[in-house]
């Protein structure tokens, strides 16, 4: 069991004073890792504490916090082993997509080492007596609150580009994944000055507590409901906010597409880490004409995945985070069946212990159910048919949500017309993954704003400074 320390101005061990939480494994509840609880005190003392440091750390040359960061990244990778297994025993996914997200981490914190020494400000081109430029300077002290479902490749990002540009940082990863959230800071940490890097741990009033606090970034990545609290309590400080929140991604299947391969590409997006991904396949819409073929071939992939705890190298189909989500996303399904989906498979609650759900296909669904218009955040594909491509984006586009849209066609036109038209912030043409290192989009609705990813994402944790000189009495230097 791991027993989790909070890292209050370089102090491990500090605070703790609102109690113990205790996270239970996804597969069996057992206990698997107590953390200890941040008071609202101790997080305005911790916010005290690290903005001592601010200004140290933002007058480091941007060479040597890269370096830092190089170091943090080997550390990072030194403790690989140990943050899947603390990932996969907190949230349950598998050990192979576990392995997978801390090396998505490491990548990213490498990537922000090498791009932040290049990337600065430029040069206006004034009066001949003047200098004019602009240059990027850190924002100061910058929260961070991380999600459970991928939670080391996500706080890499957050931290990595917040740190090589000159912030100082406080972390309050997800109370579903502390231990992940104290092994990464615990690497990270030793390659870093005292106090530039801070934990605080425990439930949502922890985190709403420091998104209160006067600080100058808060980056937070999960659900919508808690983005817009961040957003409302950021109004009152003055504080930056970047958002990347909840979604109910899309997946447009056409009429000339081989329904066997779609279904494969559905079967990946809907079900890979019990749908538990921001950019989940949560709604199909698919032509009337391929709809039954695609839907009989999306059941025989969802019978055919082996079900079972995360740390069995057989498993594809790992638990739901908690019985608390189950019940969420059983609730959806149930509501949908009550409307007048047909359940093709899955949708039952198993026998014995854990949170396992199945994985789930409905047929026969329309566009305003619960299901299809909210976020499931479950293996749950609902599928709708359509009578042709532009009913499809109709649908695909209509949503409160604009995170990410896939769209499986073998017509050119129809992908051009796909990316322009969808009001989300990243398009995907036949690939439900992938994409290009660095890449970064926009959010829209009520899936956040601000860039999440990418370079840009150092851009994000910068303010831009016009400087002006001239020289005493109008004269030349």
């Amino acid at each position: 069991m791991y027993t989790v320390a909070q890292l209050i101005g370089g102090v491990w061990g500090a605070g703790g004073e609102g109690g113990e939480l205790v996270v239970h494994d996804p597969a069996d509840g057992s206990p698997v890792s107590s953390a200890p609880v941040a008071t609202a005190d101790e997080v305005g003392k911790a916010v005290e504490a690290t903005r001592g440091a601010a200004a140290e750390w933002a007058a480091t040359a941007p060479a040597e916090r890269a370096a830092a960061l190089h170091r943090a990244a080997d550390a990072v990778a030194a403790a690989a082993d140990d943050l899947a297994r603390a990932t996969t025993a907190e949230m349950g996914k598998p050990l192979s997509d576990a392995r997978g997200g801390v090396e998505a981490g490491i990548g990213t914190l490498r990537q922000y080492a090498e791009l932040a020494p290049v990337r600065g400000g430029r040069t206006l081109h004034g009066g001949t007596h003047a200098l004019d430029f602009m240059t990027p300077q850190p924002r100061g002290v910058v929260a961070a609150i991380t999600p459970w479902n991928d939670p080391v490749a996500v706080s890499c990002g957050l931290l990595g580009a917040a740190l090589v540009t000159g912030n100082v940082v406080l972390h309050k990863p997800s109370e579903r994944a502390p231990a992940t959230g104290w092994l990464l800071a615990k690497a990270l940490d030793s390659a870093l000055p005292p106090g530039v890097l801070s934990l605080l741990t425990g439930g949502p009033e922890v985190g709403a507590a420091l998104a209160a606090q006067e600080v100058d970034v808060v980056a937070h990545v999960g659900s919508t409901a808690t983005g817009r609290a961040i957003a409302a309590a950021a109004a009152r400080t003055g504080a930056k906010v970047l958002l990347e929140n909840g979604g109910s991604d899309p997946l447009v299947v056409d009429g000339d597409v081989d329904p066997v391969w779609a279904a494969g590409q559905a079967a990946l997006g809907a079900f890979a880490n019990a749908g538990q991904i921001c950019v989940a396949v949560e709604r199909i819409y698919v032509h009337r004409d391929v709809a039954e073929d695609f839907a009989q071939a999306l059941v025989d992939r969802a019978t055919q995945l082996r079900t079972g705890p995360g740390g069995d190298p057989r498993t594809e189909l790992g638990p739901l985070v908690d019985r608390r989500h189950r019940d969420h996303v059983h609730g959806q399904v149930t509501a949908a069946v009550a409307q007048g989906a047909r359940i093709r498979t899955g949708g039952t609650l198993p026998d014995g212990p854990g949170a396992f759900y199945p994985a789930t296909v409905l047929t026969d669904c329309r566009h305003d159910m619960t299901v299809v218009r909210e976020e499931t955040f479950g293996p749950v594909a609902a599928i709708v048919a359509v009578d042709s491509f532009s009913e499809a984006l109709r649908c695909a586009a209509d949503s409160p949500y604009g995170l990410a849209a896939t769209v499986l066609t073998g017509s050119m036109s129809h992908a051009q017309r796909a990316w322009r038209e969808l009001p989300v912030g990243t398009v995907k043409v036949n690939a439900v993954f992938g994409g290009a290192p660095g890449g970064a989009a926009h959010p829209r609705r009520g899936s956040g704003h601000g860039f999440g990813y990418g370079p840009e994402l150092l851009d994000e944790f910068t303010a831009t400074k016009a400087v002006h000189i001239e020289a005493p009495g109008g004269g030349h230097w």
